[in-house]
């Protein structure tokens, strides 16, 4: 089985899910750690640590930022040699993605899935207008 585990500053990666369920329903193989105001970088490595030893199969690790503080971590473990697939700027398109692969069997591409859904939506409505006036 694959498991996804989303990591955060803050509840972002616990919000996050919330709201993929509330599209896809419930997930049992996406799990949560997020770094909280007052822990730091011990504290989150545990939590992280826990639920990598609990997980079976093949992991996939979705972190909030780049050069953040649980990326970092996830990145030191990747350096020590376990075994996972770290990807940063996680989005709810690239967690819908993971749901979809999970159940189609079809590899998704989490990066361009992530990024094609970021959209600066006065430009198309223009461009659908303009459209229209033709």
């Amino acid at each position: 089985m694959s498991n996804l585990i989303l990591i955060s500053h803050g509840r972002f990666a616990e919000e996050l899910l919330k709201s993929v369920e509330m599209i896809v329903g419930p997930q049992e193989n996406i799990h949560t750690v997020c770094l909280l105001p007052q822990e730091g970088e011990k504290e989150f490595r545990l939590k992280l640590d826990t639920i990598l030893n609990e997980l079976e199969g093949d992991i996939t690790i979705f972190a909030d930022l780049f050069g953040g503080t649980p990326c970092n971590i996830a990145s030191k473990k990747i350096l020590a040699g376990e075994k996972f697939d770290l990807y940063a700027g996680m989005n709810m398109p690239m967690v819908i993605s993971y749901v979809n692969e999970s159940l189609t069997g079809v590899k998704a591409e989490f990066v361009s899935d992530g990024q094609n859904n970021v959209v600066y939506v006065n430009e198309k409505i223009l461009s659908v207008l303009e459209d229209d006036e033709d």
